[in-house]
């Protein structure tokens, strides 16, 4: 393009900038001039992150960054792009943008750029209810992805998230459960703000619970941003979650009558019900020492209030999903539990844990004074 078309351009933008970025321009103009690429593109970075500059990102990148855009960093290039993007008129308009973008940066040495705009190019496709095509998108991102020996968390971010709405969107928790974390593993939880800190937990813990293959949730109640539901009206949603994670039959119908404050938790309802059986069953065994952890039909049916018709079918439901190991003696009516599933543990929790090695220490110690004292001259002191 005429250096001097682009000069008049760039006058006419700075005059129509606000007052206090008008000096912006005289940089963006002498790095222009003196062919300062990095420079360049980092100033015009500050100036897109502007909220002021919104009405000019458009203009400017058509008119003057595609005119230098083979000489700049292809990642940041596709960041001014994915900014000036946010102008467009509507959805339709954005992702015609984003196409050309994603055309633009397909090449051998900028693949990391054609995935940062081929994957926000999906996201539109998704708003606009194009699930296939936005699926077909995401699969070959991840398919370029996974040759990568690194790349900037941003990009790996940007698929995550995109990825989670898609599966949120086909209603997969668990397959959205997983890329939702893995997003937030990518970003700083302080780059949130508070109402996306609070969406993000609610969709997470919803997710976790009706998901049919999730029956640990360390992760998540491990994670901060779970307490973001604290003192909000959904903190009855985390606090669900920890009574699932120790299978507290007792807090699960307490907190049992806000599910019909979700419709998909409602819709879940007896599904949950069994789920935290499960976690009670489980939990039961837990609490119990290796070695008597030989348990009648009877006492399960106690432990988790499930009728002892439906015993038998509990725990062969928590020996195929791997929650337990061990074998059913349907004549006695007795599981023989030897491995239970690691999971997180709370204060509760780890004070009978350390009851239970308090006792294993002081039976080692019993142990050790009776072979001393069967065994008497044998022993060496």
């Amino acid at each position: 393009m005429d250096p001097e078309v682009i000069s008049r351009f760039l006058e006419e933008q700075r005059e129509a900038a606000p007052e206090d970025l008008q000096q912006s321009f005289l940089t963006i103009e002498d790095y222009w001039d003196r062919k300062l690429w990095h420079q360049l593109t980092d100033v015009l970075g500050e100036y897109f992150n502007n909220p002021a500059s919104a009405s000019q990102r458009l203009p400017l990148f058509r008119s003057f960054i595609l005119s230098f855009a083979e000489k700049i960093n292809q990642l940041k290039f596709v960041s001014l792009g994915l900014s000036a993007a946010t102008q467009c008129s509507d959805d339709k308009e954005r992702l015609t943008f984003l196409t050309h973008l994603t055309e633009k940066v397909d090449k051998p040495s900028s693949q990391d750029a054609y995935v940062y705009s081929l994957v926000a190019a999906s996201e539109v496709k998704l708003r606009l209810g194009d699930y296939d095509g936005a699926r077909k998108d995401l699969d070959k991102a991840e398919s370029i992805l996974d040759l990568f020996d690194s790349v900037e968390t941003e990009v790996h971010a940007t698929f995550y998230r995109t990825n989670a709405s898609y599966y949120q969107a086909k209603q997969d928790f668990a397959a959205y459960y997983k890329n939702a974390l893995l997003y937030l593993a990518c970003i700083d939880l302080k780059s949130l703000t508070i109402d996306e800190a609070r969406s993000r937990a609610y969709d997470l813990s919803v997710a976790a619970l009706i998901s049919d293959s999730i029956y640990n949730f360390g992760e998540l109640l491990l994670h901060p941003i779970l307490d973001s539901l604290s003192n909000t009206e959904h903190a009855w949603l985390r606090d669900l979650l920890f009574a699932f994670n120790r299978g507290d039959l007792a807090a699960y119908n307490v907190l049992e009558n806000n599910l019909s404050k979700c419709h998909l938790l409602e819709e879940h309802k007896t599904f949950l019900w069994q789920k935290i059986s499960l976690s009670a069953l489980t939990e039961a065994v837990f609490r119990r020492p290796p070695h008597d952890r030989a348990m009648t039909f009877a006492t399960i049916s106690e432990e988790t209030h499930v009728q002892p018709q439906e015993i038998e079918i509990l725990i062969m439901k928590a020996l195929s999903l791997g929650l337990l190991r061990g074998s059913i003696d349907q004549v006695a009516e007795i599981a023989r539990i030897n491995w239970v599933q690691p999971k997180v543990l709370d204060m509760k929790q780890i004070d009978n844990m350390r009851i239970r090695l308090k006792d294993w220490d002081s039976s080692v110690n019993q142990l050790g004074t009776w072979i001393e004292g069967v065994g008497k001259d044998v022993w060496a002191a």
